[in-house]
């Protein structure tokens, strides 16, 4: 006890009060004191750098021992911070984050204001006299982070004329080609590009089309699965334009007689970035180029969330969790199936499982999952990457699609040996697929053993909020597909249309043929039974198809009925 005296009584300033406000023993303060001597560090920085001390307590004692404000940055208002006024490099090598001007005073939020030669190079930097204001250590970093986030240029901060060339893209270094053409680095070409890819997704645009013809040029949206025109820029532009998107996906500029395909990956702000998937094709008049934008937010929904009926997600939950056997979704493309098994996969996710994906071409890609491309021009196929993981004690296997019989054989073979399968196959309904395996040559016998449950699906616009009532006869109900008991207590609703909405429509939602293969439909498809017979049994065991679905959807208000007879079969 007499030694930690005399040992405090050699502490005086910042070490000192730390001791006294027992946030450091005073031996402690003593080595930090030293040692900061030694290395020309400032006590302070020294024990920030050294986490010798509780951040926030340290800050506290600092801001009375030094007479400097401290502030919750927290609580500020960080749209506000002038973060033009000093160099990005300067604030990161420094971790220094303009606050206020006032006049000639800059205010620089620090974690250590005692360091002088840091306030002098930022003040001779930014000519401006400096202040520092005190910022506990442990949040400096998020502080600067959301600072830039909030000065980055945004995509819902564009003007039509300022900063639309200083957004970032970033090359898929798989695919980079080298190839220099002096056309895409034209400012009007860049500016008028990158408004085109951020407008769409401010709208919600899942697609992008860009098309010459002979006379004029269209680019179009996919709104909420509807293609609709935005831009029609001069025809002379054609050649640019396309130019400046294979640059931006790391294509071949000069080739211009095959299809290629790549990706974009669109830097948004320091910590935002959206994904593209570009595909190019030559036409009559020039190269069309279509961008698939790929929103990774989508596969993080809940499976409550993508539209089934609450028995539908009930037997497509006990499904997905059965250690084995093949969940197989189907659809046409658009359809939803992607976002629907990475929903699936999801709920698989986690540190006791492997799981393995191969697809054409990967266009989600999350951590934690083995992700393979298929690439047929080096050998990499559906059937070989399925065997290589086969070799790799997989628990979940995920196959793109089904195109073949060897495909078929393989992924119905892992499913029968203790692994859970998910693909898709292109049928328009459940019992469909069924017959597809059967004609590709899969036997029936391993259909019904492997084969756990078959989901199909669509895509349906929903009404926005500004949607208005609609009345109709009951004959037109009934002959939509309504039952009789259903239409005593039905509303529906049509499209409004307002300055937040697509025609009346914003966001989509699933309709789903849920079809597990039970026993009675297992016997008919022992029996090679056609889909007529499978889709007759599903019906008498309550399976609802996809017209029932979207008629469900009408009735609760989600949809009306011009959209369902746009998707469904009347």
């Amino acid at each position: 006890m007499n030694t930690e005296l005399k040992v405090t009584s050699n502490l005086n300033g910042l070490a000192r009060r730390l001791v006294e406000e027992n946030i450091l023993d005073a031996v402690a303060a003593e080595n930090a004191c030293t040692q900061s001597n030694k290395k020309n560090k400032t006590l302070l920085g020294w024990l920030i750098k050294t986490g010798a001390a509780d951040a926030a307590a340290l800050a506290s004692a600092a801001a009375e021992e030094y007479g400097i404000p401290l502030i919750d940055i927290a609580a500020f208002d960080l749209n506000q911070a002038p973060i033009g006024l000093v160099s990005e490099a300067l604030i990161e090598k420094h971790q220094a984050l303009p606050l206020h001007l006032r006049g000639n005073q800059l205010f620089i939020g620090m974690k250590d204001p005692t360091d002088h030669e840091l306030i002098d190079e930022i003040a001779f930097s930014s000519g401006f006299h400096v202040e520092p204001i005190l910022i506990a250590a442990d949040q400096v970093e998020s502080a600067i982070q959301r600072a830039m986030d909030a000065t980055s240029p945004a995509f819902d901060e564009f003007e039509d004329e300022e900063g639309l060339e200083d957004v970032g893209f970033q090359l898929d270094t798989e695919t980079t080609d080298d190839s220099g053409d002096p056309a895409v680095d034209e400012t009007p070409v860049v500016r008028f590009i990158n408004k085109v890819l951020l407008d769409a997704i401010r709208k919600g645009a899942s697609d992008i089309h860009f098309e010459p013809y002979e006379a004029r040029y269209r680019i179009r949206y996919r709104l909420d699965g509807v293609l609709k025109n935005v831009a029609g820029p001069p025809i002379q532009m054609s050649r640019r334009l396309s130019s400046r998107l294979k640059v931006m996906a790391g294509l071949d500029i000069a080739e211009k007689r095959v299809p290629q395909d790549g990706r974009i990956k669109l830097n948004l702000s320091r910590s935002k970035s959206i994904d593209f998937r570009a595909s190019t094709c030559p036409t009559l008049f020039g190269e069309k180029v279509v961008l698939r934008i790929l929103d990774s937010s989508a596969t993080k929904l809940g499976i409550e969330q993508l539209g089934f009926d609450k028995d539908q997600q009930k037997i497509y939950y006990e499904a997905v969790k059965k250690p084995y056997g093949m969940v197989l979704s189907t659809g046409p493309t658009g359809s939803g199936k992607t976002v629907s098994l990475y929903t699936a996969l999801q709920l698989l996710n986690d540190e006791g499982r492997n799981i393995s994906t191969v697809e054409d071409p990967v266009e989600i890609r999350v951590h934690g999952i083995n992700q393979v491309q298929q690439n047929t021009k080096q050998g990499m196929t559906f059937a070989r990457a399925l065997r290589a993981f086969l070799r790799q004690d997989p628990d979940v296997i995920m196959v793109g699609e089904i195109r073949d019989i060897e495909t078929a054989e393989i992924a119905i073979k892992a499913a029968q040996t203790g692994h859970l399968v998910l693909s898709t196959l292109h049928t328009n309904d459940a019992p469909q697929s069924i017959t597809r395996l059967m004609n590709m040559g899969v036997p029936s016998y391993n259909i019904t053993s492997a084969v756990n449950i078959v989901v199909a699906q669509r895509l349906l616009r929903t009404l926005h909020t500004c949607k208005k009532k609609l009345e109709l006869p009951p004959e037109a109900l009934l002959q939509a597909g309504f039952q009789k008991h259903e239409l005593e207590d039905l509303t529906l609703y049509q499209p409004g249309g307002c300055s937040e909405c697509n025609e009346g429509y914003r966001g989509r939602t699933g309709i789903f043929e849920v079809m597990p293969i039970t026993d009675d439909i297992a016997r008919i498809i022992l029996e090679e039974g056609n889909a007529l017979r499978i889709a007759e049994q599903a019906r008498k065991e309550g399976i609802i198809d996809l017209r029932q679905s979207a008629l469900n959807k009408v009735s609760k208000g989600i949809t009306d009925l011009i959209e369902i007879n746009r998707v469904t079969k009347d």
